[in-house]
Order: C-alpha cells, then structure tokens, then sequence
C-alpha cells in the first residue's frame, strides 16, 4: 500500500527549480509517486504559490509545463469556505501552511505532511517530517 503524503509547495518549488541542497530527496519523492510507493496530495491553494516562485526561474511557458505535469502526477485537493475559516482557528504562525493543514486534513488515511518547514506545523495533529526524515524512515521500514 502507498504511503498517502501531503507535501507542502516548498518542496515542489525545489524539485522543479532544482534548489540545493533541498532537490535530490525532493526528486526520489516524486520518482516513489512515479512507482507508486507514494501518492502525493497537493493543495491547490499551492498551485497558485508554486505558479508565483517558479515562474521566476523558469518563466510562463515552462512553468504552464510544470504546473500541467503536476496535475497529471498527484492528486489535487480542493479549499472550500470551511477549510479557510478552520485556517483561522488553527493557532499557526503562517497563514498559507495553515490553509494547507486544513486541506491536508480531508485526507482519508494521510500519513503525513512532508515539509522543509516542520516548525510551522508544530500544532499539527498529523506527521510532520522533511522529505530526507521521511525517506530515512521508509528505508527502516522497508528492511
């Protein structure tokens, strides 16, 4: 069974400008969603973040490319009024990882939420963990 993750825009945004040190745990994550080892969940809240910071090295046609291959790779999960006024009620410090927490908790059997950022999820009720914690992790349990 695939592990279900919700991966912040972070690290999207350093897989697909390739930021270091960040891009090579970010690429085996998406290359386990290629194998299906993992499914990734997005906000598509992010996608309009993602669109913004990639767009500036990439540029519109590209990053039209990038944001076309993620709706093809992962599964998208929407933002209604509830999950914007759960936002609010939160107690997180950022406002836009408070709205991806909120989306992140529709998820039926989320194991957890991948992150660069672990300690803006400190309130989460929900595994937060980088890509490279989360790949140490499977490894053990895959032995």
């Amino acid at each position: 069974m695939a592990y279900k993750l919700f991966v912040d825009s972070d690290v999207v945004i350093d897989f697909f400008t390739d930021r270091e040190p960040h891009a090579n745990p970010e690429s085996e994550l998406f290359e386990l969603n290629e194998q299906g080892l993992v499914t990734i969940y997005l906000s598509a809240v992010s996608i309009n973040n993602i669109y913004y910071i990639v767009r500036r090295f990439l540029g519109h046609k590209k990053t039209i490319e990038v944001v076309e291959t993620l709706t093809e790779m992962t599964e998208i999960v929407g933002t209604t009024k509830k999950e914007i006024i759960e936002a609010l009620k939160n107690n997180f410090s950022d406002y836009e990882d408070s709205i991806q927490y909120s989306s992140a908790l529709t998820i039926n059997g989320l194991d957890a939420i991948i992150t660069r950022n672990i300690k803006d999820y400190k309130n989460s009720s929900i595994a937060v963990m980088t890509p490279l914690n989360f790949l140490t992790l499977r490894a053990k349990n895959e032995k």
